[in-house]
């Protein structure tokens, strides 16, 4: 047994001592702070081999587990898997409900045609706007949960999804989920990874297939007619192959008619599967890659930015689209990828290599979301 600072007694018999941890970590020290177990002593072997040893001992025990290094000794922390998690997640909720009101919105006065001052004298008209807003909240709930299901199957702590309310053009900017503590092993990695893809590309194809079998809505005579400049979303390959087998059309010659909002449902769901699946860093694209062939996979993560950065001049200064264009867009990524490649790939427990049955599903995986990807996604079009 040992004190804590304050004079507590901790390290009696409900506190985890697995043995690896003793047989590759002497421990002077064991503290509570705050339901979390903390073991100060000096490592044995190396870092990475230290944690390679104990993660799956602390993880049967319940626990998460994390090293740190405090004042040149050697801590490690184990925290249990429900810990400070208990109650309502209100904060999951909030953005939810606030995520359905923005998406409602948007989907009523830019996808249904609603005039906004009948949208401010009777806001219940923005209901109207519901399969918009199901089909898109669907598709990206659906990609992480996918996640979620696969982390809680193999014991990973995870939060709920969090939901990221924004205005047009789709009302939200997507969905995540937090990961706690360390992957145990690559293939858990990998399974996290693919799950949310795989879940969401299912999700999208089925909301695609619902939205094309849908009647165009009817769009107002005075939008129509208007001249003027407009947004246009291109269709991807995967959009374009899947009206082609079900005989669907996704533009009329009519401009009166518009493709049925839930489209956009599935236009979403393809183009945040396509940036998820970006091989670097903290993404989806990059939990997988870096299951499927290791530590390499930083390399491959330092050629995006720049790939991005290519696409978004060749738009710019060959294909003359402006900034305001898939140019900004692709700039963004290119950005926002470089800052996330810097930060790290997540870093699994164990290093053991993936069999064919996972690198075959990735490799599909990553094939089908290559069909999400088109040069210019959104352009500016006058009319």
């Amino acid at each position: 047994m040992s004190e804590r600072e304050d004079g507590e007694a901790v390290g009696g018999p409900d506190v985890p001592r697995p043995k690896p941890l003793q047989t590759f970590f002497r421990i002077d020290d064991v503290r509570d702070d705050d339901g979390r177990v903390r073991y100060v002593g000096e490592s044995y072997v190396p870092e990475r081999t230290l944690l390679r040893k104990i993660v799956p001992a602390f993880r049967e025990a319940g626990y998460d587990v994390e090293l740190e290094r405090v004042e040149g000794r050697h801590v490690v922390v184990a925290t249990p898997f429900d810990h400070g998690r208990e109650g309502i997640p209100w904060v999951n909720l909030t953005l939810f409900v606030t995520t359905v009101l923005t998406t409602l919105f948007v989907g009523a006065y830019g996808w249904y045609y609603v005039p906004l001052a009948e949208i401010r004298a009777n806001p219940l008209t923005m209901l109207q706007a519901w399969p918009f807003t199901a089909a898109v909240l669907g598709v990206l709930m659906i990609h992480e949960l996918g996640h979620y299901a696969a982390a809680k199957y193999h014991g990973v702590d995870v939060s709920l999804p969090y939901v990221i309310p924004f205005v047009f053009p789709f009302g939200t900017l997507g969905a995540v989920i937090r990961m706690r503590g360390r992957m145990p092993s690559r293939k858990v990695l990998f399974d996290v990874g693919a799950a949310g893809p795989i879940a969401g590309l299912v999700a999208t194809v089925v909301v695609t297939a619902i939205g094309l079998s849908l009647d165009p809505i009817r769009v107002p005579a005075e939008v129509a007619n208007q001249s003027g400049t407009m947004i246009r979303f291109n269709n991807p390959p995967l959009l374009t192959i899947i009206a082609e087998l079900l005989g669907e059309r996704t533009t009329y010659s009519d401009p009166g008619l518009s493709a049925h909002p839930v489209v956009i449902g599935g236009w979403v769901g393809m183009f945040f599967t396509l940036l998820n699946l970006l091989p670097v860093g903290q993404l989806d694209g990059g939990h997988m890659v870096r299951a499927m062939i290791g530590p390499r996979q930083e390399t491959i993560a330092s050629l995006v930015p720049g790939i991005l950065f290519g696409i978004a001049a060749y738009l710019y200064y060959w294909q003359g689209f402006g900034l305001d264009e898939s140019v900004g867009l692709w700039a963004f990524w290119g950005v926002f990828s470089m800052v996330i490649a810097f930060n790290g790939p997540a870093d699994p427990g164990e290093e053991d290599r993936l069999g064919w049955p996972r690198l075959a599903v990735g490799i599909a995986t990553f094939a089908v979301g290559a069909l999400c990807f088109l040069l210019v996604p959104i352009e500016i079009v006058s009319t």
